[in-house]
C-alpha cells in the first residue's frame, strides 16, 4: 500500500513497484485517514508512507499502526535537515526503512532510484516484524531500520559493477602489535538505528572508543548522532577527518561518505573521504572494517549487527585474520539477519550474541577479558 498526498509520487512509485513480478500494489491513497479505511479490508505486507500529509501526519498514523497491527513501513521523506529530525522520530516509532526524495525533480529522482526502492520494499517485507513492536523496544531490541543511501544513478558502482573495498583502499599487513588502547568498530544497516541505540545507551563514559558505520542517507547522520549524544553517557558525533578516536567517544560515518580508521604513532583518528559505492553502499562497513584491520589489528574489536545484504562480512573476516576480536548479532534479535549471517558464513565472526549482550561484550573486551 502506498500512502502519499502527491498524485505524482503515488503514480510513479506504483508503476515502478508493479514492474517487479514479486510486488503487487494493492492500494494507493492520498492520506492516512483513507489508509485506515482501506486497512479494514486489506492486509498489505509493506506500506510506503509519506511523512507530511493532510488530515493526519505520517508519524501519528505510524504509531497507531504499530500499536494496533504492526506492519513493515517504508517512510518516504524529503531530503532536508529538518526532515531528517522528523524522519528519525518515525524510525523511533517503528518504521522499517527510509526512502529520501528531493523537494524538486521528484519524478526523475524516483525513477533513477527505482532499483534501491524496490530492494528496500523487499527487505521490509522480509523484516522480523516482532522486532518492530513496542514490547520489543522496551526490551532494548532493535525497532527500526535504515536503508543504504540513495544516490544519483551516475554514482560509480550504483547500477553496474558491485565494487569491493579494493575500490577505496588496499588490504595491508601493517597493523601494530597490541597496545593498552583498545577500540571497537561497529557496522550495521537495516534495524541498526535502534540496535546502535540499544548498545550505546548502556555504555559508561569510560567505554573504549567506537567508530561506526550505519547505512543512512546524507543529512541524516548528523541528526542521528546528535540524538544519540543526548541520550548516551558516551559522546557521539558525526565523524570528521583528523578527529581522534578517544575513550568514551563514538564517531558515526557521515551519510554519502566513506569512513576509515587511520593511525599516527599510537593514536587513532578518522578519515572521511569520497569514492565509489562499495557493496552499493557509501558509507561501507567493508571499507571501515578493512581500515581497522590494516591499522589496528589485535587492538580492535569488530561487531556486525542487523542489516540487509553482505556489506561488512568480508571486512569482519579481514579483522579476524589481523588478530581482532569479532562478533555478530544473533538471528533472533536481528530485524534482518543478512549481514551477520554472511559474516558467520565466511568465518569472520568468532561468536554470536543477542543484541542485549553486545555492550557487555565490548566492556569485557576493553577490560582485557
Amino acid at each position: 500500500m502506498i500512502v502519499d498526498d502527491s498524485a505524482v509520487v503515488r503514480q510513479v512509485v506504483s508503476d515502478m513497484l508493479t514492474r517487479d513480478p514479486q510486488i503487487q500494489v494493492i492500494a494507493a491513497v492520498s492520506d492516512p485517514v483513507f489508509a485506515l479505511e482501506r486497512l479494514k479490508t486489506l492486509s498489505p505486507d509493506v506500506i510506503v508512507l509519506d511523512v507530511e500529509m493532510p488530515r493526519m501526519d505520517g508519524i501519528t498514523f505510524l504509531r497507531r499502526l504499530m500499536s494496533e497491527r504492526p506492519t513493515p513501513v517504508v517512510m518516504c521523506s524529503s531530503l532536508t535537515e529538518a526532515g531528517a529530525a522528523t524522519t528519525l522520530d518515525a524510525l523511533a516509532a517503528g518504521a522499517v526503512a527510509i526512502v529520501t526524495k528531493p523537494k524538486m525533480g521528484v519524478k526523475n529522482f524516483l525513477l533513477d532510484a527505482s532499483t534501491d526502492i524496490i530492494a528496500q520494499v523487499k527487505a521490509a517485507a522480509s523484516a522480523n516484524v516482532k522486532r518492530l513492536t513496542p514490547s520489543a523496544r522496551s526490551d532494548s531490541r532493535p525497532a527500526a531500520v535504515l536503508p543504504s543511501p540513495l544516490k544519483p544513478a551516475a554514482d560509480a558502482g550504483r547500477a553496474g559493477q558491485k565494487f569491493t573495498a579494493d575500490a577505496v583502499l588496499a588490504a595491508t599487513t601493517g597493523a601494530m602489535k597490541r597496545t593498552t588502547e583498545r577500540i571497537v568498530a561497529i557496522g550495521t544497516s537495516t534495524g541498526g538505528t535502534q540496535a546502535l541505540e540499544a548498545v550505546l545507551k548502556v555504555l559508561p563514559k569510560d567505554a573504549p572508543g567506537i567508530i561506526a558505520v550505519q547505512h543512512m542517507p546524507e543529512r541524516f547522520t548528523a541528526a542521528f548522532a546528535d540524538r544519540l549524544n543526548k541520550i548516551c553517557q558516551v559522546t557521539v558525533r558525526e565523524a570528521t577527518t583528523g578527529e581522534r578516536l578517544l575513550p568514551g567517544h563514538v564517531l558515526i560515518a557521515p551519510g554519502g561518505k566513506h569512513l576509515m580508521l587511520k593511525r599516527s604513532g599510537a593514536y587513532y583518528y578518522a578519515e572521511v573521504l569520497d569514492g565509489a559505492l562499495v557493496n552499493r553502499h557509501k558509507p561501507s562497513v567493508d571499507v571501515l572494517f578493512r581500515s581497522v584491520a590494516n591499522c589496528a589489528g589485535p587492538n580492535a574489536m569488530g561487531v556486525i549487527m542487523t542489516g540487509m545484504g553482505d556489506d561488512g562480512a568480508r571486512g569482519l573476516k579481514e579483522m579476524r585474520e589481523s588478530g581482532s576480536s569479532t562478533l555478530a548479532q544473533d538471528e533472533a534479535s536481528c530485524v534482518v539477519f543478512g549481514m551477520p549471517k554472511e559474516a558467520i558464513r565466511l568465518g569472520g565472526a568468532q561468536r554470536t550474541l543477542p543484541l542485549n549482550e553486545i555492550a557487555g561484550a565490548i566492556l569485557l573486551y576493553a577490560a582485557g577479558a
